[in-house]
């Protein structure tokens, strides 16, 4: 049979030399050598025997011997020819005894390349192995800004921890992700026990993945298992057959299907039109049970001012809908529950309807809603792509813009104290709008940026050391406390005066979900079918945010920053319009052009006329790293959120 299985060896590889001619694609095995000429290379390190998955051995190292094979490692010579009897000898020999010998190879970037042994991959691959064993040298290369380069890095980094080569990733972060989820310390190594548990439990997982018709999927393996370990715990997952595994993937598929297509997320804009306004009212006159709307809160909302907010809302909506809903909230900071059993509690409790205020709270509901799709679970986060979650936030740079206008113009010595709470989605477009805003009414303006989230910061030092007398502070009180040491103040004569402070309406946001939901919408629209993930993202076009003026704001100013606000509001004009400069002085954007949605939200970068930096993972409290974790903007201190 060997001479018969030489004979289909060679017609795969002739099929894939035909279907790289016709795609225009190179259909010879490439060679490092050839590649290399190309890279800056940083040095190179000798690793002894390593166990090389199959599928990363990619080429050969050198051009010698490439067009004996096509590029999945399939011979094209003749069945005549010495190298046939040579391909036949080497199958023989390992169906018989097993080939002992290692291959000589060499890896760069993850990706291996073959020095001796070419046939003898060829036969292991045509015998559809996982790996075959080898001696290699990693070429290592230089370090660029390229995110394939960036990700090389964390791998080597990983690998002196975890010594795992079958296992990589689309985004940045993911390797020290991976770390945190098995259960190890940021530089706990990993003994050989561990490395053969997460052998096995990765091993099944690529199995059911891969056989769901996975192989053209842009994300790897890796970037699945990595969303499917921040669901289920990885102990956990140690102890489950492969009946429940198929299921969980079953039900993370849709997931899955959205992490491959990142791009066909869709941000909602703007809230729908309620041209049928009356219709909730005869919609739940006909049923004989409540709406049931559950709100499910990290903190107390005496202590809190986030979750104040959006009682404010949950309030707004029992004013609004009356008898017709039910509304409740849900406190982890006094249950005795975690949040995903509080999420269930809810849910037990009959909820229709549950919001999650915390962006901490994004994976418990996201597992939460796989689990119960008759719920409707929207977590209070941004850019999330999650199709059986939704996401919803505001466009607070918009009066963040407007409230920087006021600080410019009302700062008697150019200099204004930003207080920042996170850097994660959505708060560096907060404070260049701001930054912007100032700048347009005062060009000398700097701002002082301070971070409560960082550790080692005060914001009265940064004042005090500065000699600021404007600063925009948190955007709302807290009922229990006794300062109102919130919005944008000014101190004047020994005491600070208010000038204005932007607002969350959580109330209006809540209702026109209520209402569309009523109105039957959940379902509808060309995003739904076309099965999107969907983040709500509302401004102040859809009275979602604002901002409040005091009496103490000069009149013209104030008619200047209403006259800013409507030309937002009718989309006439955009913060984050023409040329922005950074910090580092780089330049973008055009004078016709404003920055796109995605681009506002996943800035990483400062206004040059900001004061400060971006903190790193180091310099965070504890909360602060929790909520990096999830939706940190992309930074090099801490890697991808």
């Amino acid at each position: 049979m060997t001479y018969e299985d030489y004979t289909r060896a060679l017609k795969l590889g002739v099929k894939s030399y035909r279907n790289a001619i016709s795609k225009g694609e190179y259909p010879y095995l490439p060679a490092l050598d050839e590649l290399l000429e190309r890279v800056e290379v940083q040095t190179e390190a000798y690793l002894g025997l390593v166990d090389i998955p199959l599928d990363q051995i990619v080429g050969t190292k050198t051009a010698g011997r490439q067009n004996s094979f096509a590029a999945n490692f399939m011979p094209l010579m003749s069945e005549n020819t010495e190298f046939a009897m040579k391909w036949i000898n080497l199958y023989e020999h390992q169906i018989d005894m097993g080939v002992r010998d290692p291959i000589v190879a060499y890896e760069f970037m993850n990706k291996f390349y073959v020095m001796e042994g070419n046939k003898r991959v060829s036969v292991f691959k045509y015998l559809d192995s996982s790996s075959i064993e080898g001696t290699v040298t990693r070429i290592i290369p230089k370090p660029t800004e390229e995110p394939e380069n960036r990700i090389y890095y964390e791998f080597l980094d990983f690998y002196k921890k975890a010594p795992i080569n079958y296992i990589w990733f689309t985004k940045e972060g993911s390797f020290a992700r991976l770390q945190k989820a098995v259960g190890k310390g940021p530089e706990e190594v990993w003994s050989e026990d561990d490395k053969r548990d997460f052998s096995s439990v990765y091993t099944e997982f690529s199995r059911i993945f891969e056989n769901k018709s996975a192989k053209n999927m842009t994300i790897t393996t890796g970037d699945a298992f990595l969303l499917y370990l921040s669901l289920y715990p990885y102990q956990k997952l140690l102890q489950k057959g492969r009946a429940e595994m198929r299921d969980d993937i079953d039900r993370l598929w849709g997931e899955f299907l959205v992490l491959n297509h990142r791009p066909e997320t869709a941000l909602v804009m703007e809230p729908s039109e309620n041209t049928e306004r009356n219709l909730f009212v005869r919609f739940l006159s006909t049923g004989s049970r409540q709406l049931r709307i559950s709100f499910i809160h990290d903190k107390n909302p005496q202590n809190s001012s986030w979750t104040y907010g959006h009682e404010l809302g949950r309030m707004h909506l029992n004013q609004i809908f009356g008898e017709q809903i039910e509304t409740d909230s849900y406190l982890l900071e006094s249950s005795r529950l975690d949040v995903s059993a509080l999420i269930e509690a809810a849910i037990e409790d009959g909820s229709h309807i549950i919001f999650t205020t915390n962006q901490k709270f994004l994976e418990a509901s996201l597992k939460a809603a796989l689990e119960h799709p008759e719920v409707k679970i929207l977590n209070c986060s941004l850019n999330r792509p999650y199709r059986a979650l939704r996401t919803y936030y505001g466009r607070m740079y918009e009066a963040k813009f407007l409230i920087g206008m006021i600080a410019g113009a009302m700062c008697e010595n150019d200099r204004i104290a930003y207080a920042a709470d996170f850097p994660i989605y959505g708060s560096l477009a907060n404070i260049n709008a701001f930054a912007r805003g100032a700048k347009m009414t005062n060009p000398r303006a700097k701002i002082y940026l301070n971070w409560s989230s960082a550790s080692d910061q005060s914001m009265s030092r940064t004042m005090e050391e500065n000699k600021i007398t404007v600063i925009s502070d948190t955007d709302m009180i807290r009922p229990s406390s006794v300062s109102r040491n919130f919005g944008l103040r000014m101190e004047k004569n020994g005491q600070f005066v208010k000038l204005a402070t932007p607002i969350w309406n959580w109330g209006k946001f809540y209702e026109k979900i209520i209402r569309d939901i009523l109105k039957g919408n959940w379902d509808k629209g060309p995003d739904v079918k076309e099965r999107k993930a969907l983040n709500y993202w509302w401004g102040i076009s859809g009275n979602i945010i604002d901002v409040i003026f005091s009496q103490n704001l000069p009149n013209e100013l104030r008619i200047l920053i209403e006259t800013m606000r409507n030309e937002i509001f009718n989309e006439r004009f955009h913060p984050f319009g023409g040329i922005l400069t950074q910090q580092n002085g780089r330049m973008i954007g055009t004078k016709d052009s404003c920055l796109s949605p995605e681009e506002i939200i996943t800035m990483d970068w400062l206004a040059d006329n900001v004061i400060g930096s971006i903190p790193t993972a180091e310099e965070l409290t504890e909360e602060g790293k929790a909520l990096v974790e999830l939706q940190g903007v992309v930074n090099t201190a801490y890697g991808e959120n």
